[in-house]
């Protein structure tokens, strides 16, 4: 055993004796790397594509038509207390143009149209028309859901 460590110690002090010598020397390595993309550009050139789907709150984010001013959501009774005074309904079938979107009341669902992109309301959707307003009521399995919208002005 004191031959190991006679032995391990006469290793360090060469080593350290020769410390110089024994550097462990790191050459440069030249890594390639892609090009990184130019700034964005505000102007875009690519084609947008159209959106679509099946959307209950498709009118809440078309603020260019239709801005949302309410809505309340819980029993049958509560949101029908919350439709908006002498509120009438709109029977299908029905066509709604309010800027530059359409909405199509068809049975218990309804479309709504802007340029490219359609959105499905699914069922069970009503609308209403109110002094300078238009509701959407939506009752689901659980819910009744009410949005009371106003057009957006020229």
């Amino acid at each position: 055993m004191s031959t190991v460590i006679v032995l391990g110690i006469g290793v360090v002090v060469a080593a350290w004796v020769n410390r110089d010598l024994i550097r462990i020397k790191i050459a440069s390595v030249y890594a390639r790397v892609a090009p990184k993309p130019g700034a964005s550009s505000p102007v875009s050139s690519g084609a947008v594509a159209p959106m679509s789907g099946d959307a209950p709150w498709a009118l809440s984010a078309l603020p260019e038509c239709l801005t949302q001013v309410s809505k309340s959501s819980g029993s049958g009774r509560y949101v029908r207390a919350h439709l908006p005074r002498s509120a009438v309904r709109i029977v299908p079938p029905a066509r709604l143009s309010y800027g530059d979107c359409t909405i199509s009341i068809d049975g218990d669902e309804a479309f709504v149209r802007r340029g490219t992109d359609r959105f499905r309301i699914p069922p069970s959707v009503q609308f209403y028309r109110a002094q300078g307003e238009v509701a959407m009521m939506r009752e689901t399995a659980n819910s009744v859901e009410l949005r009371v919208y106003q057009p957006v002005q020229p």
